[in-house]
């Protein structure tokens, strides 16, 4: 056997591991997804659910989705510091369009590139870059986004009827909102001290990114008539929006109505406000997602 031959035979090989390791990836997802979706609408009363629906509130339905995008806004204008940062100059409005197209791949093509992964794609292409210079833009990107959302979380958290639930995790709480920016100022000076010059700008945008999206959920949770849960919905809401970031499931489906399912058991109160509050926030998403299947 030729050299030429047992190459090719190794590229063969490993193409098809790596195809069985996406589709191993993908059935895992599916499998959490629906299994969590399942736990859900198995405790659920459907006919509640429906009820909730069938008196929205449009208005309030109708702002929710405008501070959605607000925010995607910002997060674009927020990446596009950093692609600037290094070397690479696209205007707003196409740093706004990628942006899209990256919500519609994470969304709705979770077993593909994903989103972050198709914006790189597309900017090497046409840009003479280091893909890991764009991979650690992206990744900051994330980060700054991130680390506003946890301290938010636990801003709420100390409001809302979960604090004093239990000692630790509220001591615990505590220590994360007085540390979380200065940990995150000093990974950025000692790990991406390239990007540190950037840190106070797209940190604050990250906040005003975070509190436009905490506008549209309060818009949501209006929009329903659960306005008296408010602080424990938006504690809930922020919370699931941590949790849906870990890749266990397609678009933090099932994810982010779990946590409002057992969030809400522990204080006793009715999920089925919950349950409503988190697949409207997923229809606003999944619109606004919908975006970018016609800039791709």
């Amino acid at each position: 056997m030729s050299l030429k031959t047992k190459h090719h035979i190794l590229s063969k090989r490993n193409l098809l591991v790596k195809i069985d390791k996406k589709t191993v990836k993908i059935a895992l997802k599916i499998i959490l997804t629906a299994t969590a979706l399942y736990i859900v609408f198995s405790k659920i009363d459907i006919e509640q659910i429906k009820e909730i629906f069938t008196h929205i509130n449009i208005l309030y339905l109708f702002l929710a989705f405008i501070f959605f995008n607000l925010s995607k806004v910002l997060s674009s204008i927020r990446l596009n510091i950093y692609f600037r940062h290094i070397g690479i100059k696209i205007s707003e409005l196409y740093a706004l369009k990628l942006y899209y197209i990256g919500m519609f791949y994470n969304l709705f093509l979770p077993g593909g590139i994903g989103g972050d992964g198709y914006k790189i794609y597309l900017l090497k292409k046409s840009h003479d870059i280091k893909v890991s210079r764009l991979i650690t833009a992206t990744l900051l990107d994330r980060l700054s986004g991130l680390v506003p959302l946890l301290f938010f979380a636990g801003i709420l958290f100390i409001f809302s009827d979960f604090y004093h639930k239990y000692i630790w995790l509220d001591w615990l709480d505590i220590v994360g909102v007085v540390t979380i920016f200065p940990i995150f100022y000093l990974v950025n000076r000692y790990l991406f001290r390239g990007y540190i010059e950037l840190f106070f700008s797209t940190t604050f945008l990250g906040a005003l990114v975070q509190l436009l999206q905490l506008l549209s959920a309060l818009f949501i949770v209006y929009a329903i008539g659960y306005e008296d849960n408010l602080i424990i919905f938006l504690t809930l809401f922020l919370i699931s929006s941590v949790v849906a970031v870990l890749p266990i499931s397609i678009g933090g489906v099932g994810i982010r109505e779990l946590t409002f399912l057992y969030g809400l058991s522990m204080l006793n109160i009715d999920a089925n406000g919950g349950i409503a509050f988190s697949l409207l926030f997923f229809i606003t998403t999944a619109i606004s997602s919908l975006i970018g299947a016609f800039l791709s």
